[in-house]
């Protein structure tokens, strides 16, 4: 019979059976000495607390039943999927250790506790055995596969002149069908829940020129002293950012000037180079006029950052084109570009359609262009980013029957990096909020899922004993293909430049068939890239 047992369709009743039967002689072989004399209630009381002190076992409805079911469906099966993995292991010893799993709840009880046992143990053994498969898969993933022709032309340069005119693209169950941004609250779901990053993109380039006439670039990616970003840009007569450099080599010491023109008053703005970080430097900014903030310093003397791949100069349209209308919150070098389309009369129709919108905050850093060099995932190192969570939201996600739809994928990067933070306050309650930072492969772990609810509820609750607003963090959360998402279930985004880890977020999003909406939207003259068209992914 353990032999005959299969992993791939353990669900058949009879052989649910056989497994109830062997954790049943499992235990007897492991007892047979001191059978004698037992009864019939002390035999299931030991029976109960069989390995219980090891995995514990508690569930009391039907619902964890219905989770547990997706996991193993999950992660059980092989077929085309990049996010699928592959049995290998012989039956025999597979059984031996699901059967040590399986022991470990009250199964006499009723018939649920033993479909609920033998799905949370098949649960934990998948997790537990295969969970450095699920991490090598998803490091060995090859970014060549992920890339596809997308010719100059194909790429805006500009925007259109009204934002919500460009073209929608909706991906729902395998179904792909083409719109108008503008007919948006038309074709979303009636019980979505839209969940904006209300960022703003800052004048992050500064130019100084040296005496000897070399012209250095500067480019602020984030604050070091204040560290936070609104403390940073409310900063009079000197901060310190942490900056790209450009043209280094003819920068090797002394302090650059430039002379700002602020309301008709002349303020000396200078910057010192400090130590090194990586590829950036420490920059030590000053200036002489302590009534000046350095945010208004920025938006006299900087120059809005346009994407790379634009290959133009930025122009004065840029400032309005380049930050989404209900952008609040300064401290991106980059827009969150799936906003750009949204307009004032398409945010009025969700209103009128009952469709509530939520906001938070990830300040995209320059690392949102960074090319994957490595021809596996392994060798690139994500960057990091600052997220801004406001109590409330955390606490409407958590109580929301919606369907969380996110508007970009600093969206998605936000909300999903909030799962493993609940995650971690269920294993610490009483972690400082300075360690609540997601890790790069965090997700990949193996460790014991847990229901995003409850993940939520724990930050909330974490907040409130704090007596904290918002949760203010960083994420270097990776989402690619062997991903799971526990908290977006549909996603407004761009289309993505070819090879970057944006694609395999997608990627892992629609179960790997990004490339079948890739060659419809090339094939049916969508723009791309962040002045190109939409999408809206429900798989």
């Amino acid at each position: 019979y353990i032999q005959l047992f299969s992993f791939g369709s353990f669900l058949h009743s009879e052989r649910i059976f056989i497994v109830f039967l062997g954790s049943v002689c499992l235990f007897y072989r492991r007892n047979r000495h001191d059978f004698r004399g037992w009864n019939r209630s002390c035999f299931f009381r030991r029976f109960r607390r069989f390995h219980n002190d090891t995995l514990p076992c508690q569930y009391g409805s039907l619902k964890p039943v219905l989770i547990d079911i997706g996991y193993i469906f999950r992660y059980s099966y092989h077929d085309s999927a990049p996010n699928s993995i592959e049995v290998t292991d012989s039956i025999a010893n597979f059984y031996h250790n699901f059967i040590i799993l399986i022991s470990t709840a009250p199964l006499y009880r009723h018939a649920i506790s033993l479909w609920q046992t033998v799905l949370y143990s098949a649960k934990l053994l998948i997790f537990a055995r295969y969970s450095k498969q699920i991490m090598q898969k998803t490091q060995n993933i090859r970014i060549e596969d992920f890339n596809y022709p997308l010719p100059d032309e194909r790429i805006a340069k500009f925007p259109l002149s009204k934002r919500d005119d460009s073209k929608l693209l909706v991906y729902r169950k395998g179904e792909i069908e083409e719109h108008r941004f503008h007919e948006l609250p038309k074709v979303l779901p009636a019980d979505s829940l839209l969940v904006f990053n209300n960022t703003r993109v800052i004048q992050a380039r500064l130019h100084f020129r040296k005496e000897t006439g070399a012209l250095i670039e500067v480019f602020c990616l984030e604050p070091l002293e204040p560290h936070e970003y609104s403390l940073s840009f409310q900063s009079t007569g000197s901060c310190s950012w942490l900056c790209l450099v450009g043209n280094l080599k003819k920068w090797k010491n002394g302090v650059l000037t430039q002379s700002v023109n602020i309301d008709g008053k002349t303020v000396n703005f200078c910057a010192e180079r400090g130590l090194p970080h990586g590829n950036a430097h420490e920059v030590h900014f000053s200036w002489d006029d302590s009534d000046v903030t350095f945010a208004t310093l920025l938006d006299h003397a900087g120059e809005l950052p346009i994407p790379p791949y634009l290959n133009r100069e930025t122009e004065e349209s840029d400032k309005t084109t380049y930050q989404t209308v209900y952008s609040k919150i300064e401290g991106s070098v980059a827009a969150p570009t799936a906003g750009l389309h949204f307009t004032p009369e398409v945010l009025n129709k969700l209103k009128e359609k009952n469709i509530p919108t939520l906001e938070l905050t990830l300040h995209v850093g320059a690392g949102t262009f960074k090319p994957v060099k490595s021809e596996t995932l392994e060798g690139h190192e994500m960057h990091t980013e600052y997220i801004s969570v406001n109590r409330n939201l955390i606490d409407e996600l958590s109580r929301t029957d919606r369907r969380v739809i996110a508007v970009g994928t600093t969206s998605v990067r936000t909300l999903e990096s909030l799962y493993y933070i609940g995650k971690m306050l269920e294993h610490d309650p009483n972690i400082l909020p300075e360690s609540l930072t997601v890790g790069q492969w965090q997700p990949y772990d193996g460790s014991e899922e847990i229901d995003s609810r409850q993940s939520l509820r724990n930050i909330v609750e974490y907040l409130d004993r704090r007596n904290m607003d918002r949760l203010v963090t960083a994420t270097q959360i990776i989402i690619a293909p062997g991903y799971r998402y526990h908290i977006v279930q549909g996603m407004i985004t761009n289309f993505h430049q070819p090879q970057s880890t944006l694609l395999l977020l997608v990627s892992a999003f629609v179960n790997g068939r990004w490339r079948e909406i890739y060659d419809y939207a090339l094939s049916h003259d969508f723009r791309f890239l962040s002045y190109g068209d939409s999408s809206l992914l429900l798989p």
